[in-house]
């Protein structure tokens, strides 16, 4: 495959999930918990984590949201797998309040 394939290739999938995620009858947020739902329900947790991320960082879902998704998605993809998001989530909200304490309390 060409340079230029794979760049055709990213620049159609990327406008594909762009034009997904902008259409007007499901929020946002919405959209977010159901991929959420359906990774989680696939042990997908590379790809829970980004989406986890997202969510947290622009706002789309609070701590307490994520931490219903916990309790949600533990009690229909099994404990294991909800265990595994459990510790997913509380790294998750550590590490964006640290990011956001060293950002509001630069050194020096």
């Amino acid at each position: 495959m060409t340079h230029s394939a794979v760049d055709s290739y990213g620049m159609t999938a990327e406008r594909a999930f762009a034009d997904l995620w902008s259409r007007a009858t499901l929020s946002a947020k919405g959209r977010r918990l159901l991929l959420l739902g359906l990774l989680v329900g696939q042990g997908l947790d590379e790809q829970v984590d980004v989406q986890l991320d997202a969510g947290l960082r622009t706002g789309e879902l609070s701590e307490s949201e994520l931490r219903e998704v916990v309790v949600f998605c533990t009690h229909y993809a099994g404990w294991s797998r909800g265990a595994r998001l459990n510790t997913r989530v509380e790294e998750l909200i550590e590490r964006v309040r640290r990011d956001r304490s060293d950002r509001a309390d630069p050194p020096g």
